[in-house]
């Protein structure tokens, strides 16, 4: 999810926070009294019969369980996973058996995953649904006005960042005051913008009142219904879920935390968080090491000013130890996309001979195989400077951070 004004740019991935599997989004979803159907998730190919049977059918719905949208449309790398994508429809258990040990262990590549797509490590067997209509409801923290809201459209199913861009008309957005909280007209609101009649508003009104709940309750930064269907007997029932949590509440919730899938992370991320390290990858070529969320943007930016592009988004905090810096250089260095290193720091409560020393200490552990710029500023910077002058590493100093990214840009362009 990018968080912005309402329109297309705010719909999508969160990669601020910590997502969790569909079938985990349910039995969150169920807990709190929200319509789902029947479902079992299955780990090993072996599980998928006793699933298949416990469920009952006569129809199954086959999901491959990865961390990315688009999984109907995407398809597999590997042939013997078959042609169709990453939901099947089985008429039959053992069909549905089939289809479960063609997708477990392949890879699944969809618009969400990039050409290297994800591997599927898990299958949710569900049982099928009598459609009639297709539905979008999510609930997003809007940084605008520091709110919950509501995205509403009849057009579930599909990509909401299209539907945005090509009818916004379609789509209805409006945020919960939390002086009064979740109230009966919200959920009213709802069900007359996605046309319901009859039974199906009351249960629109609960569902929104316990989708509410849900996000607060388990501090969600994201919660996404696509699709939410009527069925035929009229009833609404939450088809797919996505769930994405506030990373920085998760201290609160030790049973969400247990629902991470370290696998579906990228490693590097994986590592700085055990650090206790903010780091994004990126797709440029110039690593940043940096303390502070709004200089490591300044950084990012300057960089593309320059000509060049960030490989990374790293803010080593204002406490950082040497040891922190060690494994963040390590981090960065580990990318095969990084051709060069700038090292942005303005000492404040961090100090620049921790980074220097930090510093120094990565480079005698791991090498350094690319050019590295190093601006220092602030608190003990003449003896940070020194610190690296005196290590011997073939460092290229600069004077500040325009000065920094020029330097840099040109080491990696070969002008330096």
């Amino acid at each position: 999810m990018r968080r912005g004004s309402c329109g297309a740019e705010r719909f999508g991935e969160d990669d601020t926070g910590m997502n969790i599997h569909e079938y985990q989004a349910k039995q969150i979803l169920k807990a709190y009294g929200a319509p789902v159907a029947n479902g079992v998730a299955v780990l090993d190919g072996s599980q998928a019969r006793a699933a298949a049977d416990e469920l009952g059918g006569p129809v199954w719905v086959v999901k491959a369980q990865i961390h990315a949208g688009g999984r109907g449309k995407g398809s597999f790398k590997e042939a013997e996973a078959g042609e169709q994508g990453g939901v099947r429809i089985a008429r039959s258990a053992d069909q549905a058996v089939a289809f479960t040990q063609q997708m477990l262990g392949h890879t699944l590549v969809t618009h969400q995953t990039g050409p290297a797509g994800k591997q599927v490590n898990r299958i949710y067997l569900e049982d099928g649904a009598a459609i009639a209509r297709e539905l979008y409801l999510s609930l997003l923290v809007d940084r605008e006005t520091s709110r919950i809201s509501f995205i509403v459209s009849t057009e579930g199913g599909m990509d909401i960042e299209a539907v945005a861009a090509e009818t916004p008309e379609k789509i209805l957005t409006f945020s919960v005051d939390p002086a009064t909280g979740i109230q009966p007209h919200h959920g009213r609101k709802v069900a007359f913008a996605l046309g319901l009649e009859g039974p199906a508003v009351r249960q629109c009104v609960q569902l929104v009142d316990t989708l509410y709940k849900v996000f607060v309750g388990e501090d969600c930064s994201l919660v996404e219904i696509n699709p939410l269907i009527v069925t035929e007997a009229g009833e609404l029932v939450c088809l797919d879920c996505k769930m994405t949590f506030d990373a920085n509440a998760l201290y609160r919730h030790q049973d969400v935390l247990e629902l991470r899938d370290e696998t579906e992370e990228n490693p590097k991320e994986l590592a700085a968080s055990k650090h206790d390290l903010n780091y994004i990858a990126l797709d440029g070529e110039i690593g940043c090491m940096v303390n502070g969320a709004g200089l490591a943007m300044a950084t990012m930016d300057i960089i593309k000013l320059y000509g060049s592009a960030p490989a990374n988004f790293l803010d080593v905090g204002g406490g950082a130890t040497k040891e922190k810096v060690t494994e963040a250089f390590k981090i960065i260095t580990s990318d095969p996309k990084v051709k060069g290193l700038l090292v942005n720091i303005f000492g404040g409560i961090m100090r620049c001979d921790v980074i220097a020393e930090g510093v120094v200490a990565a480079v005698k552990e791991v090498g350094l195989k690319v050019p590295l710029v190093v601006r220092l500023e602030g608190t003990n910077v003449e003896l940070g400077k020194q610190i690296i002058n005196d290590s011997g590493l073939n460092v290229i100093a600069a004077d500040n951070l325009a000065d920094a990214a020029d330097k840099i840009v040109k080491a990696v362009r070969g002008g330096a």
